[in-house]
């Protein structure tokens, strides 16, 4: 084993937005919003203005931490604010219009674990709850505190443990501190000539934490797809004590300890460390676009996909309506992407292979292919529809953000089901939902479907919302198209989030999904790990 040291170059400071998504410079301007406004009809004249954190309102702390925490914690208003709610649409049209709810009295980045523990203990002994932030990318009601039932609200940011401690080359393993977001543990880790490839779209502004906390997927289509098929062991601090599991290739020890702590969203405890199985970097690339003027015949095509050995690193079927708006289709068909990619040998047979199976069922290759590297964190892609929808995956929450400027209501949302549900799933939320915003705003919506992971036994969809809002009511629509979206999918047995996490906004849904002996036994980790109740109240369990 080796101990890892920073090789990398220092980066440009730039601003994240305390807002919206992303990087501040990043967003929109005015006119780019309007333009974009004026596709969607009932959408403002003019877009809201880029809010301040200036301009909220945000009241003294109603506690102050000991001289102890002093270096630790802040109390400053803008980092408070900053800290006050996750990326969601919500989130977003929340800040907007000057409503972020409640701001957190403080701002903890401690430097270890034993800080985190200290935190802990002072936070129980005066009725403080600790909402862990991660890297403020949730889109679900995660990192906010809703409610009246604790004098004080400390907002724990761990991006100052950002540090891989240790690599073990030759077992392919790393120990990396939970804060570490991910360009930076990507950074630390390429020197070995290693990579943890977990790439989700909020890659560059979340943390390994949080990836862990809410049981993130990433960039595999197929296989390795949930950021639980990377974890070796885990080192939790909770308010009952400090816990590591043995780091270990398979165990059959009883019930796993990590995986209670995996999807606990903050709620039993905080991750600060874990060992994580990495792997050599990808030398070897290439991917391929396929069309298809039935959708249906598509997914056909990507069920047999799934279901062969050929294990795409990339297998996302755009729709019509979402190939149309990432701009790799203008025809009306669907989109199917399909890359590949290893360290050790050519792909491009495999990727030959279920481009063949692809045409079997109706589809057509378009473009060309590359097998050079890719851009950001997917695979390496061919020119024409490939690279389209890679550049409008990472543009889109940006996009989001400037429609949300221009009163539109434009959102996502994912699930998971078997094949044997998926085609009447996919149809019963484009319908419904589609009439539910209808009948809410007065003007048409467009919903669109694309799946993002895709297994043997079934797929999951991920549908993206555009419809006209009501001015200043925003919310409230996109909280019922929510509701009519869960109903859809709890009658279609289909789970209420496949990589999202549970939060506070998929609470009723996870409520109905759970089995209730498992919510007993979940209640009961919780009051013997949390005694005080001050972990991340109202995520999961109440």
């Amino acid at each position: 084993m080796t101990g890892a040291t920073r090789t990398t170059m220092p980066r440009p400071a730039r601003a994240r937005s305390w807002w919206g998504w992303g990087w501040a410079d990043a967003h929109p301007d005015d006119a780019e919003c309007v333009a974009m406004g004026a596709l969607l009809p009932g959408t403002l004249a003019r877009p809201l203005p880029v809010p301040r954190t200036s301009d909220l309102r945000i009241g003294r702390p109603a506690v102050e931490a000991p001289r102890s925490l002093a270096r630790t914690v802040t109390a400053d208003p803008a980092v408070r604010a900053a800290h006050a709610m996750g990326k969601a649409y919500r989130d977003v049209v929340r800040a907007l219009r000057g409503r972020p709810g409640r701001i957190p009295d403080l701002v903890a980045h401690p430097a270890d674990g034993r800080e985190v523990a200290d935190l802990l203990e002072w936070a129980g002994e005066h009725g403080v709850a600790v909402v862990p932030f991660g890297g403020g990318s949730s889109v679900s009601g995660g990192v906010e505190y809703r409610g009246d039932a604790h004098r004080a609200v400390l907002s724990l940011d761990l991006t100052a443990m950002d540090r891989v401690l240790e690599v073990d080359a030759a077992g392919r393993a790393a120990r990396i501190q939970a804060g570490a977001l991910g360009p930076a543990l990507e950074d630390q880790l390429r020197p070995h000539g290693l990579t943890l490839r977990h790439f989700p779209q909020s890659f560059e502004f979340s943390t390994l934490g949080g990836w862990l906390a809410t049981r993130a997927g990433g960039h595999y289509a197929t296989g390795r797809t949930h950021i639980d098929d990377f974890v070796q062991s885990l080192r939790v601090v909770t308010p009952a004590g400090t816990g590591t599991s043995w780091r270990l290739p398979a165990s059959g020890a009883g019930p796993s300890p990590d995986r209670l702590f995996l999807g606990s969203e903050g709620a039993l405890g905080v991750i600060t460390e874990a060992w994580m199985r990495v792997q050599e970097r990808p030398r070897h690339k290439d991917s391929a676009a396929v069309s298809f003027t039935s959708f249906g015949a598509a997914l056909e095509a990507v069920r047999a996909i799934a279901g062969s050995d050929l294990a795409p690193a990339n297998c996302r079927l755009l729709d019509a309506g979402e190939a149309a708006l990432a701009g790799a289709s203008r025809d009306g068909s669907a989109v199917l992407v399909l890359g590949f990619e290893s360290a050790d040998s050519p792909v491009e047979a495999r990727l030959a292979q279920a481009v063949d199976l692809a045409r079997a069922h109706g589809g057509r290759e378009d473009g060309s292919r590359d097998g050079g590297p890719g851009n950001g964190g997917g695979p390496g892609g061919a020119p024409g529809a490939v690279d389209a929808w890679r550049s409008a995956f990472l543009r889109m929450p940006y996009l989001r953000d400037g429609l949300a400027r221009m009163g539109a209501v434009v959102e996502t949302f994912e699930t998971a089901a078997t094949w044997d549900r998926v085609p009447a799933l996919i149809d019963a939320v484009r319908t419904e939902v589609g009439a539910a915003a209808l009948k809410a705003t007065g003007h048409p919506a467009t919903v669109n479907c694309r799946l993002t992971h895709v297994y043997p036994d079934g797929a999951a969809p991920y549908f993206t919302v555009l419809a006209a809002g009501r001015p200043g009511d925003e919310v409230a629509v996109w909280d019922h198209l929510k509701e009519v979206a869960g109903e859809v999918l709890h009658r279609h047995r289909a789970t209420i989030t496949h990589h999202h996490a549970v939060g506070r906004d998929h609470r009723p849904g996870y409520d109905r999904q759970r089995p209730d002996p498992f919510a007993l036994a979940l209640r009961a980790a919780k009051g013997a790990l949390d005694p005080h109740g001050i972990l991340n109240p109202g995520v999961l369990i109440d």
